[in-house]
């Protein structure tokens, strides 16, 4: 287990030197990462070290001990403290107990007391993080959550949001038999005469466990956004119209025990896991044909539009996966994803004239991708682009396939150019900004996003990213060369130069300069 970090803080040198050197830290299981000797350096300090654990005196210069825990409870919330403080400060302390102070100890520190504070500490940090970690804490919290996660596993399913491949393994890890040769989807839509509410659903889906037993086949029902729908797998060739019977029966049973009026649209057979969302599209169409045919039954689409079978489609998980790819991926990861849409045709076995609204949904999904982004619609498909590609202007779909990859890696080539550019815009304006306010005692970071709409903790890592240094570091930078500049060629006294540059207490001010520059300002402007 790795030692817990610890940042050390007391203006008095003595005190640092005599913790850091009498405390065994390896062995208590700690690691003095770093010191400072005053609350704003060690705040500025805990952004790079990330400490776990602050041992703090409370009376110091430029800022004291409570601000630098009140202000590291929001940076750091996991930290804990430990505070310093002399008899007198034993009031001042109890301030403590609002953030995550641990113990205090007072003046003068005895090393065997701080062991002893810090031995037990380190047993709360190791429950704590054991709780966190405990894999039969962690295994309970998942079984409890496994019916959860099962009806969000069937929606997301039904919806087209989990990938072909990836169902068999989450379906196992859900306890779910997804085995068969064949699926379908049931739909049910139901009006209750009283007000049952939300309970309602869950009165249908019970309904459903109970009485849904058609032979050759496993019926699952679940909830569905503020309704229930099934899947059925069979375990030969589906029997559409035996299901129907029985879950017609079960419609029927439903108004005579639940005094609910439970219609059921359900949708052609499919053979393979990937095509479940066409099954549900089909259902869905089955449940708007209870006005013509009647409600309180079970509606087969099949009976109503014998010729929609199946059709391979551009669905919404595959636009998914090709924006994702095209966003965030490598080249490489968007050539396997258009490879794979161009298997799907394939596999298809459809003329490539009978792939229009395939490649009609693709190429959609290109232009709205394109026109959100705000690139140019020419930068992307060629010079004199009008608007419109046919399927007709392929002679294979090889050739298809090869012009979607070739948009696709132009728009991924531009995002990539328009990200790093933005990112660079975004430093340089925030630059700008600093420059034109670091005179302000109140600069701050949370006053700078405001200013480009953007939340802090994106901007520090974009920051950092760009610049190799910390919001802090930086306008500290930025004031001490103005701070430089005023002592080499003006004749203000150092306070005035303090005050011009940021700071309110001209002797944190020198204390910074002199880090800075390794010299008081008195000496710089003398040298």
């Amino acid at each position: 287990m790795q030692p817990y970090r610890v940042l050390l803080v007391d203006d008095e040198e003595d005190i640092r030197v005599g913790i850091s050197r009498k405390m065994d830290w390896e062995s208590l299981g700690f690691s003095l990462v770093g010191e400072a000797e005053n609350g704003q350096e060690a705040f500025e300090l805990a952004e790079q070290l990330r400490p776990d654990v602050v041992l703090t005196d409370i009376r110091m210069p430029f800022m004291d001990g409570l601000e630098l825990c009140r202000l590291l409870t929001k940076s750091l919330p996991a930290a804990r403290f430990v505070l310093f403080s002399g008899f007198d400060d034993f009031e001042y302390a109890k301030q403590a107990i609002q953030m995550n102070v641990f113990e205090y100890i007072l003046k003068p520190i005895n090393a065997q007391e701080l062991s002893t504070v810090l031995d037990r500490l380190k047993q709360q940090l190791d429950a704590h993080r054991a709780e966190v970690q405990n894999l039969e804490i962690l295994r309970r919290q998942y079984e409890e959550s496994l019916p959860i996660l099962r009806e969000l596993f069937y929606t997301q399913l039904l919806d087209g949001r989990i990938r072909a491949e990836q169902a068999a393994a989450r379906a196992a890890r859900y306890d779910i038999d997804l085995s068969g040769c064949a699926w379908t989807v049931g739909m049910a839509q139901f009006d209750s005469p009283d007000e049952r509410g939300e309970l309602l659903a869950l009165s249908v889906r019970a309904f459903f466990e109970d009485h849904l037993h058609a032979q050759g086949c496993v019926c699952r029902a679940f909830l569905y956004g503020d309704s229930v729908a099934l899947l059925a797998g069979f375990d030969h060739a589906p029997q559409m119209y035996r299901l129907t019977e029985e879950v017609n029966r079960v419609c029927q049973l439903a108004k005579s025990y639940l005094n609910l009026t439970l219609t059921v649209g359900i949708g052609l057979p499919c053979g393979s896991i990937s095509e479940i969302p066409f099954a549900a599209a089909g259902a869905r169409s089955a449940l708007d044909y209870r006005v013509l045919v009647g409600a309180g039954r079970a509606i087969y689409i099949g009976d109503l539009e014998p010729e929609s079978g199946t059709v391979s489609t551009f669905d919404e998980n595959d636009e998914r996966e090709l924006v994702g790819a095209v966003k965030l991926g490598t080249p490489e990861e968007v050539r396997a994803v258009v490879s794979r849409l161009a298997g799907k045709i394939r596999e298809a076995g459809l003329a490539l004239p009978q792939c229009h609204l395939f490649f009609l949904e693709l190429f959609t999904s290109l232009l709205r991708l394109t026109r959100g982004a705000g690139l140019e619609m020419e930068s992307v498909f060629g010079e004199g682009f009008t608007g419109a590609v046919q399927i007709t202007d392929f002679d294979s779909i090889d050739e298809l396939e090869n012009w979607c990859v070739d948009r696709c890696i132009r728009i991924h080539e531009l995002l990539g150019r328009r990200r790093t550019d933005s990112a660079g815009r975004t430093v340089e304006k925030a630059k700008a900004f600093i420059e034109s306010r670091y005179a302000e005692t109140d600069l701050s970071v949370e006053t700078l996003c405001a200013y480009l709409h953007l939340s802090p903790a994106y901007f520090s890592t974009l920051f950092k990213r760009e610049t190799d240094m910390s919001f802090t570091a930086y306008v500290t930078q930025v004031r001490m060369e103005h701070a430089a500049d005023l002592l080499r060629n003006s004749e203000d006294k150092t306070y005035l130069i303090a005050e011009k540059t940021g700071y309110l207490d001209p002797n944190y001010f020198s204390y910074v300069f002199k880090k800075h520059f390794g010299m008081s300002p008195t000496k710089f402007r003398g040298g």
